[in-house]
């Protein structure tokens, strides 16, 4: 391991975290909330749904592989642990410790020498290599300067979720369809399908998967991801979470943002109508609906692209990334 970029001492991890923690609370607490009444949010609970990040999770604070932080930070005046994936050794998950030596050892005549604290790329290149590889392949390829965005998918994959299926059995059950059953249907028998999102594609109803223009698979993900895809832009934010400790929690989070803002534009252009909810409606079976949406789109996806870009460069210098399988030197 090169010696870190950054070295945090206590009082500055201890700030990192608190800012991190507080900005991590105000973005899941609306949820939290609701789940604490029994509530259900059929737009924004998809975030903690779909995914398998819990709140908690997500307010883990991990500056990332590049910087060291002094490891009292993680305790109170009496050693007592202050974070949640500390064992009962003061062992933090997926970090390692190590004294700190030259200017970062701490003043002399102390406690003993200062502990460092840094994310364990050991371990997480040993068991998550494969995991890496494939994130680093798939992050790469579905970048706007590696492949053309499509923006003629209308956001349909809604749609296809809901073709054909019985009155009740649709998968937002407390949502109505903003059109009949039967004007849903022929909405998606008139329109070309071309999803390229195998996690969305995998929802379709068996009455729509064949309309669609191929069979995306997991085998040839990377291959097909198409960078203005929203639900490729919202899985920066799971990509995000996989690739912690060795990403920064901020960017983490700012995936996360990126992810609820982009299922509005999901929702709303879906065959659901969210305006109960407060959100607005996309009429995508409509020309202008189709305008509105691909320039939001647009939007997205260039942002979505900014996001892929720091993940890639988070990665960039990661000591024996060339040795993972799948990714070139």
């Amino acid at each position: 391991m090169p010696p870190a970029a950054t070295v945090l001492d206590a009082a500055q991890a201890r700030e990192a975290r608190r800012a991190h923690e507080e900005r991590a609370d105000a973005l899941t607490a609306a949820h939290r909330e609701r789940k604490a009444r029994g509530e259900k949010h059929a737009v924004e609970d998809f975030l903690f749904t779909y995914y398998p990040f819990s709140p908690a999770r997500l307010r883990r604070w991990h500056p990332g592989w590049e910087v060291a932080y002094d490891a009292a930070a993680d305790a109170d005046g009496r050693g007592r642990s202050l974070i949640a994936d500390v064992d009962g050794e003061g062992h933090r998950s997926w970090y390692l410790d190590s004294p700190a030596d030259g200017p970062d050892a701490g003043e002399p005549g102390g406690d003993g020498p200062r502990i460092l604290r840094r994310a364990d790329v050991t371990r997480y290149l040993s068991e998550r290599g494969d995991a890496l590889g494939f994130m680093t392949r798939l992050l790469s390829a579905s970048s706007l300067t590696r492949r053309r965005p499509e923006f003629g998918c209308f956001g349909l994959h809604e749609w296809a979720m809901v073709h054909r299926v019985p009155e009740g059995g649709q998968r937002h059950e407390d949502l109505p369809l903003r059109l009949s059953a039967a004007e849903t249907d022929a909405v998606v028998e008139r329109e070309k399908l071309v999803c390229s999102h195998i996690d969305a594609f995998r929802f379709f109803t068996p009455s729509a998967a064949p309309r669609n223009a191929f069979e995306p698979t997991r085998e040839t993900q990377v291959r097909h991801d198409n960078p203005a895809c929203l639900h490729v832009g919202m899985d920066l934010y799971k990509w995000a979470m996989k690739l912690s400790p060795l990403v920064p929690s901020a960017l983490v989070l700012d995936c996360f943002e990126h992810a609820r803002a982009t299922r509005v534009l999901d929702m709303e252009a879906s065959p659901y109508d969210v305006r109960p909810l407060g959100y607005g409606m996309v009429p995508i079976e409509t020309p202008a609906g189709k305008a509105e949406y691909v320039r939001r789109q647009r939007a997205l996806a260039v942002r979505a692209d900014a996001l892929r870009q720091q993940l890639l460069a988070a990665l960039q210098d990661l000591p024996g990334l060339t040795g993972v399988p799948g990714i070139a030197g």
